[in-house]
């Protein structure tokens, strides 16, 4: 997931029905060192054994992302559509595809447009 799209005031605004479709495109997902601390607590596991178990250096080495399953999904992706760390998820999953999105997202991802008076 690497191209970083801002949002613009024109933009339309859409609302996730979490389809997981963004949770099984291949890339980065970035964790902050605070991330890190709140998911390896949820998950009750020490911060150390979520970084060797969970994590690894992102593409342009310059910080840690959510390793991907051997098929690029989220680690975090179970079944269908659930994630596991949805109470906790990083801002850039947070994010989609309002925030940030990448060519190609809108014939992945199933979220509905929404008015402002909608949001």
């Amino acid at each position: 997931m690497s191209s970083a799209l801002q949002e613009s005031s024109l933009s339309p605004h859409y609302q996730c029905v979490r389809c997981g479709n963004c949770c099984r495109w291949p890339g980065d997902v970035h964790v902050t060192e605070k991330e890190v601390e709140t998911i390896a607590a949820y998950l009750q596991m020490p911060v150390n054994e979520f970084i060797q178990t969970s994590t690894r250096l992102n593409a342009n080495r310059t910080g840690l992302s959510i390793i991907d399953k051997p098929n690029g999904e989220c680690l975090f992706l179970q079944g269908v559509n659930v994630c596991r760390i949805q109470a906790v998820k990083p801002v850039q999953c947070a994010g989609f595809p309002n925030v940030w999105n990448f060519p190609g997202w809108r014939e992945k991802c199933e979220a509905v447009e929404v008015t402002p008076d909608q949001a």
